[in-house]
Parts: C-alpha cells; structure tokens; sequence
C-alpha cells in the first residue's frame, strides 16, 4: 500500500491499544511497518514541535508499505469504526479510500467474471417478470 508520512502517522494513531494477543502481534508488526526510519527523518527533515510534527515536501511523496491480508482488516475495521460513529476527519478521506474503497474495488476485480455472469443472468430473467 502507497502511504505518505500523514498517512503513515494517522494509521498509527488508528491501531488499537487493547486487544487479544494475535491481534496484538499484527499491530506490533504493523507500528514497526508504518514507522519512520532514521534515513527518513534526515530526509523528510522531521521536526516536533510541541503537538505538531512537520516535514519536507518530500515527506508527501508515498512509499510502499507492505501491509498484510490481517493488518489492512485491523486498518479497515478501525475507519469503519470512525465512520459509524461520525469521527472521520478530512484527514481520514485519502485512507478511507485507499482501504475501503480499494478493498472494495480488488474484491469485485477479483470476482468481476462471477459478477457480470450473475448480473447477465438476472438481467435476462427480469425480462419475463
């Protein structure tokens, strides 16, 4: 998944803080994943500065963060968790749809041939209904 150093940092404060040992792992494994590295501090000259932390334009650019099978349910469950209870934030939108939506759009690439067999199927039967 291409995620930039905003990104990055929403995810993070996304995971949860409690739950059970396997879930836990995954989130371990994925903090690991999401964070920054020296050479991209240096980089994207990061700096905190009080609550705030800033970056380089560089830091907008995405990088490839591998992201598993369990951790993206885990990512995704937690911005569904945040839209049923009306706490996205426009800062949310670019996550909200690269995992939401693009879930969505490998689940129907992955059974597109399914799909259009069944919508032919029940196109041609509503035409005798």
């Amino acid at each position: 998944m291409k995620l930039n150093i905003a990104e990055r940092f929403m995810v993070l404060g996304m995971l949860p803080k409690e739950s059970n040992f396997a879930t836990l792992k995954i989130v371990r494994q994925l903090q690991e994943s999401l964070s920054l590295t020296e050479e991209e501090f240096k980089d994207f000259d990061v700096k905190q500065e009080g609550q705030q932390i800033q970056w380089n334009k560089k830091g907008t650019e995405e990088k490839e963060i591998e992201i598993g099978e369990k951790a993206t349910d885990i990512i995704i469950e937690a911005l569904k968790k945040l839209n049923d209870n009306n706490k996205l934030t426009p800062q949310h939108i670019s996550l909200y749809e690269k995992f939401i939506w693009g879930k969505l759009y490998e689940i129907i690439k992955q059974h597109s041939r399914h799909l259009s067999c069944k919508i032919y199927i029940y196109r041609a039967s509503s035409r005798y209904w």
